[in-house]
C-alpha cells in the first residue's frame, strides 16, 4: 500500500502545515476517515484516507510545514508490513531517497540558527531539527545550535526547545535586533509565527495594491426601505417557523443581479484579454480566526432571496469551522465584503485579484436628512464603496454597476421577483 503523502488541497498550494493529527499510530482507518487537520494557504482542511488498514508510522509532527507530495504517514492493510510496502513502491519512486527508517519531520526550509563562537559544526553540516522546534525556537530566542536533540537520530523536537534557555549558549540570538529595539520601543514583545493564510493574504493584497490600479467610489443609499421589508419578511418567518433575513441577504443578492444587469463589471484581466463571465459567482468575505477566507455563492444571480440567505450561512458555518472544500471557495468572480456588523460606515476594499470588482458594504445608521417637502427627518442611510481595476473597469461602467444596486437596494421588491 502507497504511503500517505501531503495532498494539493487548494489549486495554489505548494505545501501545507500538518495543524494536528486526528489518528495516531496503531489505529485503524477505512476509507473516507478524517486523518488530519491541514493548513493550506487558504484554509485549514480535513485530509481524509484513501485506504483501508492501520496506521504504521507518522512521519511529521503537528506543526510541520511539508511539500505537496512528501510522505507524512504509512498505512498497512492485513498481512502488510513495511517491508513489504517499500518493496510494492514502482521502480521510479526507488530512485528517491528513501525516507528514514524511524518516522521523523521533514527538514525545514528556514536556515538554521548559526553557531555560536567555538561550537563544533554538526557532522553533518546543519541543525536536525523538526519544524516546529524551529519555529518555537524562533519564536523564543533559543540557539538551535547549542541544544542536543533527543528525537530520532539525534534530531531536536519540540521538548527540547521548550526546555533550553532563551538566546541559547552565550545568547548567540539575543543580538539580533527585533522590530522594538530597532525603534526603541520599550516593553514586552510576543512574535507570532505567520500562518500559511496570513502569508497567503500578505502575498496576494500586497500583489494586488501594487500591481492593479484601483480606482474607488461611494454612494449614499437610502436603507429605509429594506429595513422596512425585512422587518414585514421576518415577522412572516416567525410565524411560519421559517428563517429570518439579514440585512447582508438583500445587499448580497442585489450586487449579484446588479452584476448580471451590468455584465462588464463581472470580469477579469487576462494578460492580453478582458474575460467576461457569464455566471456571476458572488465570493463573500468571512473574518475566521486566523485570518480572511471568501466563499463563493455559485450562480448568485440566479438565487431567491431565501435561497441567498440559506447559502450564504452555511457557506459562513463551514468557514468559521474550517470545514470549506476547495469548491466551496474557488471560482468567485466579484466579491464583497461587509463590515457594518462591526459598525463601520464606510471603507475602500482592495480588490480580490484575478477579479476586478469589489464591494465594500457599511452600516445602516439613522441620520438626519431633508425629505422631498424640505423637511428635515430621520431616515436610514448606508454607504457602499467600489473598488476597480481601471485595467478592466471604466468609471462610467461602475458608475452605471452602482447606480443599478442601488435602484435593487432602494427598492427591495425588486428582488423578490
Amino acid at each position: 500500500m502507497p504511503a500517505v503523502t501531503m495532498p494539493k488541497l487548494s489549486d495554489t498550494m505548494l505545501e501545507g502545515t500538518l495543524v494536528k493529527w486526528r489518528k495516531k499510530k496503531g489505529d485503524k482507518v477505512e476509507v473516507g476517515d478524517i486523518l488530519a487537520e491541514v493548513e493550506t494557504d487558504k484554509a485549514t482542511m480535513e485530509m481524509e484516507s484513501f485506504d483501508d488498514g492501520t496506521i504504521s508510522e507518522l512521519y511529521v509532527e503537528e506543526g510541520a510545514v511539508i511539500k505537496v507530495g512528501d510522505e507524512i504517514a504509512l498505512i498497512l492493510g492485513d498481512g502488510e508490513t513495511a517491508d513489504s510496502a517499500a518493496k510494492a513502491k514502482p521502480a521510479a519512486a526507488e530512485k528517491k531517497t528513501s525516507a528514514p527508517a524511524t518516522p521523523v519531520a521533514p527538514a525545514a526550509k528556514i536556515p538554521a540558527a548559526p553557531a555560536p563562537r567555538g561550537a563544533a559544526p554538526a557532522a553533518t553540516g546543519r541543525i536536525k531539527a523538526s519544524p516546529l522546534a524551529r519555529k518555537i525556537a524562533a519564536s523564543r530566542g533559543v540557539n538551535l545550535s547549542s541544544i542536543a536533540g533527543t528525537g530520532p537520530g539525534g534530531r531536536i523536537v519540540r521538548k527540547d526547545v521548550e526546555t533550553a534557555p532563551t538566546g541559547g549558549v552565550g545568547g548567540a540570538l539575543s543580538a539580533v535586533p527585533t522590530i522594538r529595539a530597532a525603534h526603541g520601543i520599550a516593553g514586552e514583545e510576543k512574535s507570532i509565527p505567520l500562518s500559511g493564510m496570513r502569508k497567503t493574504i500578505a502575498e496576494r493584497l500586497l500583489a494586488s495594491k501594487t500591481q492593479i490600479p484601483h480606482f474607488y467610489l461611494s454612494v449614499t443609499m437610502d436603507g429605509g426601505p429594506l429595513m422596512e421589508m425585512r422587518k414585514e419578511l421576518n415577522a412572516l418567518a416567525e410565524k411560519d417557523g421559517g428563517q429570518k433575513l439579514t440585512v447582508n441577504d438583500f445587499i448580497l443578492l442585489a450586487a449579484a443581479r446588479a452584476a448580471a444587469e451590468v455584465p462588464k463589471i463581472n470580469a477579469a484581466y487576462d494578460g492580453d484579454a478582458i474575460i467576461e463571465y457569464s455566471d456571476v459567482n458572488l465570493a463573500v468575505a468571512v473574518a475566521i480566526e486566523d485570518g480572511l477566507i471568501t466563499p463563493v455563492i455559485k450562480k448568485a444571480s440566479t438565487l431567491s432571496l431565501r435561497e441567498i440567505s440559506a447559502q450564504m450561512k452555511e457557506l459562513a458555518a463551514k468557514a468559521r469551522g474550517k470545514k470549506l472544500k476547495p469548491e466551496e471557495y474557488q471560482g468567485g468572480t466579484i466579491t464583497l465584503s461587509s463590515l457594518g456588523g462591526y459598525g463601520i460606515d464606510n471603507f475602500l476594499p482592495i480588490i480580490n485579484p484575478p477579479q476586478s470588482f469589489i464591494l465594500g458594504v457599511g452600516a445602516i445608521t439613522k441620520q438626519a436628512i431633508v425629505n422631498e417637502h424640505d423637511q428635515i427627518v430621520v431616515g436610514h442611510r448606508m454607504i457602499i464603496s467600489g473598488s476597480g481595476d481601471h485595467r478592466v473597469v471604466d468609471g462610467a461602467v461602475a458608475a452605471e454597476y452602482m447606480n443599478a444596486l442601488r435602484r435593487l437596494v432602494e427598492k427591495p421588491a425588486l428582488l423578490l421577483l
